[in-house]
């Protein structure tokens, strides 16, 4: 037994240290604080984060390795440099507009050990001269309008990247499925002078045969009359809506082709004529909410099967020096959360209570004849009374309006507007609510969440989950004040106190860069800093 006991400690000696050497590897690569991103800035700078994990104690990286990839020719290396750095390494190399790069990596520790090699992607946008689509409107009211277009494929395709911006929210379909999975895009910038677009790999989207690329596109931030103060401001940045798309196809065979929006493609403006089918939507305003008539939708709008006359859109002339990429992470939708209970206020109003103030929206199944009108509003609390109260919202009608078709079970989601709320009262909806039929949907930009926080104290914890629920619903897309009322602006004061929390709570590097960049735009001549960014004041005076 002795004997088997040195043995076995001699073989420890030998082997565990090659078991140990075996666990060191790299995590979490990004590219600018970002994932294998689409459509960074070409003409910008790139830097390479990562992180390092082993199972050993006290393991510290000692050195790196990076070789840049272009259509499999390196175009960039660092050879091996001894240093700790893992934040912010800079790419030296000269990058191409539209165009994909692979990163590969490899790391020591200070036991000696070295890591396998990791590779990352990232895809460059597109420069200002790059753009040839022109932008297109469908309407001189401000309403939500939706376009089309079908282009015929005949040859392999090997990539293809949508580049998508515009005035107002957008969402973009490909042979009627969405592209991508973000909300709110462009995102809310000082649009006069920084416009994001956004880059979408759509490779697997196309097919051969007839291709549909379409798009809908509400007021938004853009022209949604975003203010706090004197209405004369209200349309700062304008009152169009409006699309600019362009889509960059690479065929197997090398050639090249460019589908943009001009002259060519449809549209339509369903709240401005009563008999156009596309996908609903006829009002979405960020304060006053959403209605979408369920009579107007046509199913296969986005799609070449689609049989609605449309009309021919409008090309409008508008600058596109201004175009950037996007730089930070753009509002997600998150998971549901359950309706908790139903009330019946003293008003006999009907009250469906989520049990948690969010920032979002509602997802509801309805049933009904066709044509019936169901209105549902939003409050964060009621009143004294136990009533459904919202007079604290001032202006804001924060109310969804759904119109049936008369189908078995509809299924209605605005996603073209937010509320603050907890409660949401429902009306013109015959016979008893089933509470299953009701959820929330939160929204907040999309970057990581990563600070946590617990005690032994249940007062304390509920305060630090009021935080956390305060931060999520005031950081979509720009840092608010509020995100329920006719406001929802960019107040530089309550993001300078809330900077330290937001940063222990969230990776909100990014998010900051941007909101930066556009403070700086709007910066002063002499100075000065608005109190609101984006500036929604025409003249800056205060």
């Amino acid at each position: 037994m002795k004997c088997y006991k040195i043995a076995m400690i001699a073989w420890m000696g030998i082997f565990l240290p090659i078991l140990v050497q075996a666990s060191i590897r790299i995590t979490d690569t990004r590219v600018n604080g970002l994932v294998n991103p689409c459509g960074t800035d070409s003409e910008g700078k790139v830097v390479f984060s990562w992180i390092l994990a082993s199972d050993q104690a006290e393991t510290m990286q000692t050195a790196y390795q990076i070789a840049v990839h272009c259509k499999g020719t390196k175009v960039w290396e660092t050879g091996k440099v001894n240093s700790d750095n893992s934040i912010a390494v800079p790419f030296e190399g000269t990058l191409k507009p539209d165009s994909e790069y692979s990163w590969t990596l490899q790391v020591w520790d200070n036991h000696g050990n070295v890591s396998e090699e990791y590779t990352s992607t990232w895809q460059t946008g597109i420069r200002t001269a790059d753009w040839k689509a022109q932008w297109i409107t469908a309407s001189d009211t401000i309403l939500p309008a939706y376009f089309r277009k079908s282009k015929s494929i005949s040859k392999e395709v090997k990539k293809a990247t949508a580049y998508v911006t515009s005035h107002g929210v957008y969402e973009a379909f490909v042979n009627g499925k969405r592209v991508g999975n973000y909300e709110f895009t462009p995102g809310w910038t000082s649009y006069n002078k920084r416009l994001q677009y956004q880059a979408y790999d759509i490779t697997d989207m196309l097919q051969k045969g007839k291709n549909t690329f379409a798009a809908t596109v509400s007021p938004g931030w853009y022209s949604g009359g975003m203010n706090s103060g004197n209405p004369e401001h209200r349309y700062k940045f304008g009152k169009d809506v409006s699309l600019l798309m362009q889509v960059h196809i690479e065929y197997a065979n090398g050639s090249k082709e460019c589908i943009i929006t001009d002259k060519n493609w449809e549209c339509c403006v369903p709240g401005k004529d009563a008999t156009a089918k596309a996908g609903g939507i006829t009002f979405a305003n960020v304060y006053d909410g959403q209605t979408i008539d369920a009579r107007l939708i046509d199913p296969n709008w986005a799609t070449a099967e689609a049989r609605t006359v449309w009309s021919k859109a409008k090309v409008i002339d508008i600058p596109k020096g201004h175009l950037i990429a996007t730089v930070n992470e753009p509002v997600k939708a998150y998971a549901p959360i359950q309706s908790q209970k139903l009330i019946i206020t003293p008003k006999g109003e009907k009250v469906i209570d989520f049990g948690q103030n969010i920032v979002g929206w509602e997802r509801v199944k309805l049933s009904g004849k066709k044509g019936t009108q169901i209105r549902i509003t939003h409050a964060e609390v009621l009143d004294k009374d136990g009533n459904f109260y919202t007079e604290n919202m001032r202006a804001a009608k924060t109310t969804s309006t759904f119109i049936l078709n008369g189908d078995e079970t509809e299924t209605f989601e605005p996603r073209h507007t937010f509320y603050g709320f907890r409660y949401i009262k429902i009306e013109g909806l015959e016979g008893e609510l089933r509470l299953e039929d009701f959820e929330a949907i939160p929204i907040c930009s999309g970057f990581d969440r990563i600070g946590e926080f617990s005690s032994s104290n249940p007062i304390i914890n509920q305060l630090q989950h009021n935080i956390e629920w305060g931060f999520w619903g005031n950081f979509v897309d720009v840092p608010t004040d509020c995100p329920q009322r006719d406001e929802r602006l960019g107040w530089t004061g309550d993001a300078q106190v809330f900077f330290r929390t937001a940063s222990f709570l969230g990776k909100v590097d990014n998010f900051f860069n941007k909101w930066l960049s556009d403070l700086k735009a709007d910066q002063r001549h002499d100075g000065r800093v608005p109190r609101i960014i984006p500036d929604t004041y025409s003249n800056g005076d205060y």
